[in-house]
């Protein structure tokens, strides 16, 4: 199943009378997407703004990223279950904006464990440092949904919203040449005997808190009563899944998923014919200790039956409880026989040895820390806020005080982190 990406960079987006691609510059018809998105009866009204490298603007609170890009006809079809049919991702030709992302805002702030502001976006300064978004020119996304909608509907509105700009952007792409093009495919069967079999494992969703009714995080569906499942590597960069609405303590945006270090990286090697990838599992963290078991065992099980793996690489989502289902996992396939490497979070708040460790298993001795949150900033007051109302941008004005957890970008529990942990 072949994917090819036809990647075109993007230096500039501004506004015109015509969506369009001349170079490196994306041109936006607001009034065309205004149209687009005016579709779903629940947004009232919709505006957009550009955020620039390094510009003195700060918006917030942030719903969700995502790069543009568009299914070349012939291929799997643009998001499937969300807005294409629920088909299989990853196969065809895909144009991507690199360089490019649309943004889309909250128009109220999510609270529970991200406070007042929610995720912010940093185009500046020490916070943007550490994000790769403040590198990337934004189209931000501001809707206005009716008054009466529930949550949910907001929330669904807000996501329809942002992946029909971000496929109608990349349609700009279609009949131009791409700068270059990179395909992704696992190999044939019996034809890289001798090299190591190496699978993936990522948590999509945790189950501290339950879906919302119709979220769409994979092939559209919640992920209420999902065991393990087997994904191609393709499916994950070619949009068959998507963030959680609650993307707290360092989830991952769409962004992230699209462009995916961890399977990146393994088909880097693949590549280079260090190792043989063979496949990745989608999985959950659970609520309770029989769904553990059960989820556990399960992933483990795809790994050494389905993918015949001798190793495989294990990522976590969302706060603490998660922690569980990844070493658990991980000590079931060592005592297999297969080894293992897990990635972790420290989500300790004293920075105690004790508190921040969350499982302690022998086997499971190949741990990697991508960074924590105990790195604090003095937000400054910027030149331009992007906010959905007056009130949230006073709140997002400046100063005030941030965790590296609230800039969007910055913390990653899944491999995205530019930040890391150091002993001296």
């Amino acid at each position: 199943m072949p994917l090819t990406l036809a990647i075109h960079p993007i230096t500039e987006i501004r506004f015109g009378k015509r969506l369009g691609l001349e170079g490196k510059t994306l041109i936006v018809d607001t009034a065309e997407l205004s149209q687009l998105i005016l579709e779903d009866g629940g947004i009232e009204a919709v505006e957009f703004q550009i955020a620039r490298p390094g510009e003195s603007c700060r918006a917030g609170p942030i719903f969700d990223i995502a790069e543009p890009r568009a299914k070349a006809p012939g291929g799997s079809p643009d998001w499937p279950g969300i807005i294409g049919p629920p088909q299989t991702a990853g196969n065809g030709m895909t144009h991507v904006l690199s360089g490019a992302a649309v943004t889309a805002l909250r128009e109220q702030s999510p609270g529970d464990s991200r406070g007042a502001t929610g995720y912010v976006l940093e185009m500046s300064g020490a916070a943007a440092a550490g994000s790769r978004y403040a590198a990337l020119h934004h189209l931000i996304v501001i809707p206005h949904t009716r008054g009466d909608l529930p949550i949910h509907s907001r929330h669904k509105a807000y996501r329809a919203a942002q992946l029909k700009v971000a496929v109608h952007l990349a349609r700009a792409a279609f009949d131009k040449s791409p700068e270059r093009a990179e395909t992704f495919e696992l190999a044939a069967p019996g034809d890289r005997s001798g090299l190591p079999r190496i699978a993936y494992i990522g948590q999509i969703f945790s189950r501290q808190r339950k879906p919302e009714a119709d979220e769409q995080i994979i092939y559209g569906a919640d992920t209420d009563g999902l065991l393990p499942t087997l994904l191609h590597p393709n499916e994950w960069l070619d949009g068959a899944v998507v963030t959680s609405y609650h993307t707290s303590l360092g989830g991952a945006e769409t962004y992230f998923y699209q462009n995916h270090p961890v399977i990146l990286e393994l088909y880097r090697r693949h590549r280079a014919d260090e190792i043989n990838f063979v496949g990745t599992v989608a999985t959950i963290a659970s609520a309770n200790n029989f769904d553990r078991e059960r989820n556990t065992r399960f992933s483990a099980n795809l790994v050494k039956w389905a993918l015949r793996a001798d190793a495989a690489v294990l990522t976590k989502f969302g706060g603490g409880v998660p922690h569980t289902d990844l070493s658990e996992t991980a000590r079931l396939l060592e005592c297999d026989g297969i080894k293992t490497a897990v990635q972790v979070t420290d989500l300790a708040r004293d920075h105690r040895v004790e508190s921040a460790l969350l499982f302690n298993f022998p086997e499971v001795n190949a741990i990697v820390c991508v960074g924590g949150n105990s790195t604090n900033w003095t937000l400054p007051p910027v030149e331009r806020v992007i906010a959905a109302n007056s009130g949230l941008a006073e709140l997002l004005a400046g100063p005030f005080e941030i965790e590296s957890l609230n800039v969007v970008g910055v913390a990653n529990q899944q491999g995205a982190s530019r930040l890391r942990s150091m002993v001296y």
